[in-house]
């Protein structure tokens, strides 16, 4: 029976694995190798090797009631779209409010994981620790959530940029950018057209002389500020989910890329992609279409090769007296802690079961959380994977064998490479509300809407055409809040409050839009009677019009 787990980082994947284990009655012992909580979103002005890093400006790009932890809404007061300060001050309150500080070992690196000789039986591993002045320590475990996360080692592939040797300024990775100060008055080419290449590029074409985005694929770029002024998140309903796997994908990608460019098009633009607009998580971006626009940024095809500070590109085009080379190229992952034999490899991904279990393991307690790449946020989906994780270590759920699991896998990675176009260093793709759904299904938390439908049909409303916030996985099953139907209900309320910075009269407003309304209403009536009345015979001409006509 698993009683002693070890949680190996302490960011946002680590604290709620943490929690998950408590709540299932388990003693968990959290390994951090800094100094602080909060993993990617711990700003810090210098980045530390093999630890994931953030620039100074960066504000998340999920809405925040689709990116908090299930049973802890994030405070109305805080922006819709948070500033990584304000998501570490959640997760510390997260963490005071579960009290699962006193679970954490600050600044003690986990060096080696090895099962142990009676692993076959016991399921238990080896693990070796250093703290801070390198005093070294061995413990025993139960089992092992891996919460490392997949941003720590910067891809930064030279040898696909020939001449880049006599490149005469300098260049970097983005997970060495901390903002644009080394920009000022510069010519720039950021290589890369992902989340981080975008705000790059848009960020520092405020401050350079001109600012170069290459890019060898082009991207979907969207909105957050969607229509009407709401989150774009806020359209990530169960109802969309359903018409999804309803309707024809060559359909909605047509629909989709339609409202896309009715804003701006990416053809024009030089952004439009290879791809279909749902065969790739889109860049999320509200300010690289204008900065295009006023010149500031210029769109780029691949770099052909480098000479000197002249940068050719793959139709001929140059950028003269280029100072600085930002490679935003994406990042290898690694688990060096972890035994070879511990790792499945499906094609050149690692595979896992349901993708959180190594499905080769005689005994299974061993899981990895968060290693997925999803179009919603990490918080809540590695809260469900934890969840679920917990729910087999304490024997609750019972995992298939092994032969079925590496099936399973394989499936995942032909519907990875069929339904999306993903590059080799992307981890295990996924659909946030399906992968939601499978792994609630397993824990029997799922939300019934049937049930709902006949027993509590204005929140089924809220379930179906609402947003897939995780609250809907806390109303039934194990590990059920009572404060989940009220947090539904007052999430549009936690939306709009940190928007009332000016108090208007809005009921004068809208009595005005009806009354104009009703006036225009009047005078076509009236408009349309008085031209009846002066013309007697229009509606038996009509009417004789509308009949049909005899051979």
């Amino acid at each position: 029976m698993v009683h002693k787990v070890a949680v190996i980082g302490a960011g946002p994947c680590g604290l709620t694995s943490v929690k998950a284990c408590l709540d299932e009655g388990m003693e968990p012992t959290c390994f951090e190798s800094s100094d602080d909580m909060g993993g990617l979103w711990k700003f810090k002005e210098v980045s530390e090797p093999n630890r994931a890093s953030i620039y100074r400006s960066l504000t998340i790009n999920v809405w925040k009631e689709m990116m908090c932890y299930s049973d802890y809404p994030i405070p109305a007061d805080y922006p819709n779209y948070m500033h990584h300060s304000k998501i570490l001050n959640y997760f510390r309150m997260y963490a005071d409010h579960f009290k699962l500080l006193q679970y954490i070992r600050f600044q003690t690196k986990v060096k080696s994981v090895k099962q142990r000789p009676d692993f076959s039986r016991t399921g238990q591993w080896d693990v070796v620790t250093e703290t801070r002045d390198g005093y070294e320590e061995n413990h025993i475990f139960d089992a092992i959530i891996c919460c490392t996360g997949h941003f720590n080692y910067p891809n930064l592939p030279l040898k696909d940029f020939p001449g880049i040797e006599t490149f005469e300024g300098k260049y970097s990775h983005s997970w060495d950018y901390k903002g644009p100060e080394d920009m000022h008055g510069k010519r720039v080419v950021v290589i890369g057209i992902g989340n981080s290449g975008g705000d790059i590029a848009v960020e520092g074409s405020r401050v350079a002389e001109q600012m170069y985005l290459s890019t060898r694929s082009g991207a979907w770029v969207i909105r957050q500020v969607s229509d009407n002024g709401l989150p774009v998140d806020r359209f990530n309903t169960r109802f969309v989910h359903i018409m999804f796997r309803l309707l024809p994908m060559r359909f909605l990608n047509w629909l989709g890329e339609k409202k896309l460019n009715s804003m701006y098009d990416h053809a024009m633009y030089g952004l439009k992609p290879k791809h279909r607009l749902f065969s790739q998580i889109p860049v999320i971006n509200d300010d690289l279409p204008f900065r295009i626009l006023s010149g500031s940024v210029i769109v780029k095809p691949n770099i052909k090769e480098i000479r000197g500070s002249t940068v050719v590109f793959d139709d001929g085009s140059t950028a003269e007296n280029v100072d600085l080379i930002v490679f935003a190229t994406g990042y290898n992952y690694d688990f060096p802690y972890l035994p070879k034999n511990a790792i499945y490899k499906s094609g050149h991904r690692i595979g896992l079961y349901k993708h959180v279990f190594p499905p080769i393991l005689e005994q299974p307690t061993l899981a990895i959380v968060g290693f997925i790449h999803s179009d919603g946020a990490i918080m809540p989906q590695a809260e469900m994977q934890a969840r679920f994780v917990t729910r087999v270590f304490k024997g609750h759920k019972k995992l298939p064998s092994n032969q079925a699991m590496i099936k399973a896998v394989e499936n995942d990675t032909k519907k990875i490479a069929k339904n999306y176009v993903v590059s080799k260093l992307t981890p295990l793709q996924v659909d946030f509300v399906e992968h939601m759904d499978d792994l609630a299904k397993d824990i029997g938390v799922q939300p019934n809407l049937l049930w709902l439908f006949l027993t509590d049909f204005p929140l089924f409303k809220k379930v179906l055409w609402g947003p897939v916030t995780a609250y809907q996985y806390r109303l039934m099953g194990p590990g059920k809040w009572e404060g989940a139907r009220k947090a539904i209900f007052t999430q549009y309320d936690r939306m709009y409050q940190p928007l009332k910075t000016r108090q208007l009269n809005a009921q004068q407003s809208s009595t005005t839009g009806f009354l104009i309304k009703l006036s225009l209403t009047f005078m076509a009536g009236g408009a349309a009677i008085y031209y009846i009345h002066r013309n007697p015979t229009t509606i038996s001409t009509l009417v004789s019009k509308l009949r049909p006509q005899s051979v």
